[in-house]
Protein backbone atom coordinates (compact mmCIF):
# COMPACT_ATOMS: atom_id res chain seq x y z
CA UNK A 1 0.00 0.00 0.00
CA UNK A 2 1.28 3.67 -0.80
CA UNK A 3 0.70 5.92 1.76
CA UNK A 4 0.75 9.83 -0.06
CA UNK A 5 1.90 12.60 2.34
CA UNK A 6 0.00 15.65 2.40
CA UNK A 7 0.69 17.80 -0.72
CA UNK A 8 2.22 20.17 2.00
CA UNK A 9 4.28 17.69 3.46
CA UNK A 10 8.06 17.25 2.53
CA UNK A 11 11.38 15.31 3.67
CA UNK A 12 12.65 18.45 5.43
CA UNK A 13 9.56 18.91 7.89
CA UNK A 14 11.11 15.73 9.51
CA UNK A 15 14.27 17.74 9.52
CA UNK A 16 13.12 20.22 11.10
CA UNK A 17 11.18 18.31 13.86
CA UNK A 18 14.18 16.86 14.33
CA UNK A 19 16.01 20.02 14.70
CA UNK A 20 13.63 21.17 17.41
CA UNK A 21 14.05 17.52 19.45
CA UNK A 22 17.54 17.92 19.01
CA UNK A 23 17.45 21.37 20.65
CA UNK A 24 14.90 20.24 23.21
CA UNK A 25 17.58 17.75 24.63
CA UNK A 26 20.84 20.09 24.54
CA UNK A 27 22.21 18.02 21.77
CA UNK A 28 22.33 21.06 19.46
CA UNK A 29 22.36 24.69 20.28
CA UNK A 30 20.64 27.10 18.13
CA UNK A 31 20.99 31.02 18.54
CA UNK A 32 18.17 32.56 20.84
CA UNK A 33 17.70 34.95 18.78
CA UNK A 34 17.49 36.39 15.44
CA UNK A 35 17.51 39.98 14.19
CA UNK A 36 14.72 38.95 11.80
CA UNK A 37 12.31 35.74 10.75
CA UNK A 38 13.71 35.68 7.80
CA UNK A 39 17.65 35.56 9.03
CA UNK A 40 16.21 32.88 11.02
CA UNK A 41 14.76 30.68 8.13
CA UNK A 42 17.90 31.37 6.33
CA UNK A 43 20.21 29.71 9.34
CA UNK A 44 17.69 26.90 10.06
CA UNK A 45 17.74 26.26 6.88
CA UNK A 46 21.04 26.29 5.89
CA UNK A 47 22.01 23.85 8.64
CA UNK A 48 19.18 21.39 8.11
CA UNK A 49 20.51 21.10 4.56
CA UNK A 50 23.89 20.52 6.02
CA UNK A 51 22.80 18.45 8.96
CA UNK A 52 19.94 16.41 6.88
CA UNK A 53 20.59 13.32 4.68
CA UNK A 54 18.30 13.81 2.31
CA UNK A 55 19.69 10.66 0.60
CA UNK A 56 19.70 7.80 3.45
CA UNK A 57 16.71 5.03 2.85
CA UNK A 58 13.74 4.83 4.85
CA UNK A 59 12.00 2.04 5.65
CA UNK A 60 8.51 3.84 5.41
CA UNK A 61 9.26 4.87 1.49
CA UNK A 62 9.72 1.51 0.26
CA UNK A 63 13.59 1.73 1.06
CA UNK A 64 13.88 4.99 -1.12
CA UNK A 65 15.62 8.00 -0.42
CA UNK A 66 13.43 10.86 0.66
CA UNK A 67 14.12 13.15 -2.62
CA UNK A 68 13.48 9.73 -5.06
CA UNK A 69 10.11 9.22 -3.01
CA UNK A 70 9.15 12.79 -3.35
CA UNK A 71 9.05 13.32 -6.93
CA UNK A 72 7.47 9.41 -7.42
CA UNK A 73 4.66 10.95 -5.62
CA UNK A 74 4.70 14.06 -7.60
CA UNK A 75 4.83 11.84 -10.72
CA UNK A 76 1.73 10.13 -9.78
CA UNK A 77 -0.02 12.97 -8.53
CA UNK A 78 0.25 14.81 -11.98
CA UNK A 79 -0.31 11.58 -14.03
CA UNK A 80 -4.06 11.31 -11.73
CA UNK A 81 -4.55 14.99 -12.09
CA UNK A 82 -4.30 14.54 -15.71
CA UNK A 83 -6.04 11.30 -15.97
CA UNK A 84 -8.92 12.96 -14.48
CA UNK A 85 -8.69 16.05 -16.82
CA UNK A 86 -9.38 13.76 -19.41
CA UNK A 87 -12.15 12.10 -17.78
Amino acid sequence: MLVLPSPTHTALDNARRGVVQLADQGRVRLPPTFATRAEARLKIATWITGFYNSRRRHSAADGLPPEEFERIIIEARERHSQEDRAA
